[in-house]
């Protein structure tokens, strides 16, 4: 038996902060302003996520192991030493994937219940027409 994949099943559902924050990290890793940057970018704009929310994520985060300070630093030259990075952990890939798995498969049943998303054209989700 999978021990991350037990502890990881023991955190879901993750708030859509959390998500999105182990969604940027995934790709790397970043320090805080990058992580809001980069949710937003993902997000195509959708989520935008304030210093308060994104911080009390990360403190929860970091509590729950999902995601561990990072000692690898860019040059000084390049960065402000009192940047903290962060990077994702194998349990927070574990919750990453749970996640995006449970999610993926609301959408799918809740495109077999006939929900359409079709009244919100500007949201590009596209959908089925009637």
């Amino acid at each position: 038996m999978n021990t991350n994949l037990d502890q990881a099943r023991a955190l879901l559902p993750l708030t859509p902060a959390v998500y999105h924050v182990l969604l940027a990290l995934a790709i790397s890793e970043k320090h805080g302003y990058g992580v809001m940057r980069e949710v937003k970018e993902i997000s195509m704009g959708a989520v935008e996520l304030g210093p308060a929310t994104l911080y009390r994520s990360i403190k929860q985060m970091l509590e729950h192991r999902l995601i561990i300070e990072s000692d690898d630093r860019p040059d000084p030259v390049l960065d402000d030493e009192r940047r903290k990075y962060y990077k994702i952990t194998e349990l927070g890939l574990a919750a990453l994937q749970l996640e995006t798995s449970r999610l993926s498969r609301l959408v799918e049943r809740a495109r077999q219940m006939g929900v359409t998303f079709d009244e919100y054209p500007e949201l590009g989700l596209g959908g089925r027409t009637q």
